[in-house]
C-alpha cells in the first residue's frame, strides 16, 4: 500500500481535531533556534524528521529531511536586526525563521515517504533569479514531476533594515508522487519559507503582497544576507 505525507498527515489533523479535513501543513521554520532572531548557524538537518537540528532541536515529525547545506536563517523585527531580510511584519507566527544556503546552488528536501498533486511557499530575491524543481526520487534523482521558475521579487519593508523583504508566494502542482524538492538559486542570495504541503497558498493564509520594484543591482556581495546583530 503507497503512503504519502499529505493523506497520512491529514487523516492523523482529522483525528486529533475532530473534522480537520481541510488542515495543510506547513514548515514554518519557527522554534528551531530557541532564541528568536539568533544569528547563530543552525543546519535544519532532521529538525522535521523525527531528529534534531545541529543544535539539538526538534520539531515535528512530519518525515521531511534537509540537505546537509540547509540553513536557518534569522529574520529581522523592527526592533531587532540580525540579517539582511525580513517578513516585514507580514507573517505574525512566521516571523523568526526561514531556509537558505550559503554552498552550493540549491537546498534539497527529501520527504521518503512521498506526497502528491502540489505544495507551495513564500520566497523572497533581491537580484538573482532561482527555481524550484520536484522530483519522484530522493535527493533530487529519478522523473522530473515539475519547475517553478523563480524571478527577483523583493520590494522595500520600512522599518525593518532589511533589502530581502517581503516575501512573495509561489506554488506548483503536479502528477505522480514526489519524494524530493530542491529549492536552487545563487547561495546566499534566495530565502524560502512556509513550505506548505495540501494547499496551493503558502500557509494556507492570504498571500503577503509581493512588490516588484528592484533594488540597484551591486549594493552587496555574495554576503548580503547575513549582517552582524544589532539593537
Amino acid at each position: 500500500m503507497r503512503v504519502n505525507i499529505k493523506s497520512a498527515l491529514l487523516g492523523l489533523l482529522s483525528l486529533c481535531f475532530g473534522g480537520a479535513a481541510n488542515a495543510v501543513i506547513v514548515l514554518d521554520f519557527e522554534g528551531i533556534s530557541p532564541y528568536p532572531h539568533s544569528n547563530s548557524t543552525v543546519f535544519i538537518q532532521d529538525f522535521y524528521n523525527g531528529g534534531t537540528s545541529s543544535i539539538g532541536t526538534s520539531g515535528t515529525n512530519y518525515g521531511v529531511a534537509f540537505s546537509r547545506n540547509s540553513l536557518l536563517i534569522c529574520l529581522n523585527s523592527n526592533t531587532v536586526f540580525c540579517s539582511n531580510t525580513s517578513r516585514g511584519g507580514l507573517a505574525p507566527g512566521s516571523e523568526f525563521g526561514s531556509l537558505f544556503f550559503l554552498s552550493g546552488s540549491e537546498s534539497i528536501m527529501n520527504v521518503s515517504a512521498g506526497f502528491e498533486d502540489g505544495f507551495s511557499f513564500n520566497y523572497v530575491s533581491l537580484s538573482f533569479s532561482g527555481s524550484v524543481q520536484v522530483f519522484d526520487g530522493l535527493n533530487g534523482t529519478g522523473n522530473l514531476l515539475a519547475t517553478l521558475n523563480l524571478t527577483p521579487n523583493s520590494g522595500s519593508c520600512p522599518g525593518y533594515n532589511a533589502q530581502f523583504c517581503p516575501f512573495g508566494p509561489s506554488g506548483v502542482t503536479f502528477d505522480g508522487i514526489a519524494r524530493s524538492v530542491s529549492f536552487a538559486g545563487v547561495a546566499n542570495q534566495i530565502v524560502f519559507d512556509d513550505i506548505t504541503f495540501g494547499s496551493e497558498t503558502p500557509g494556507g493564509k492570504v498571500p503577503e503582497p509581493a512588490t516588484l520594484g528592484l533594488l540597484g543591482l551591486g549594493l552587496f556581495g555574495l554576503a548580503a544576507l547575513r549582517r552582524r546583530r544589532t539593537y
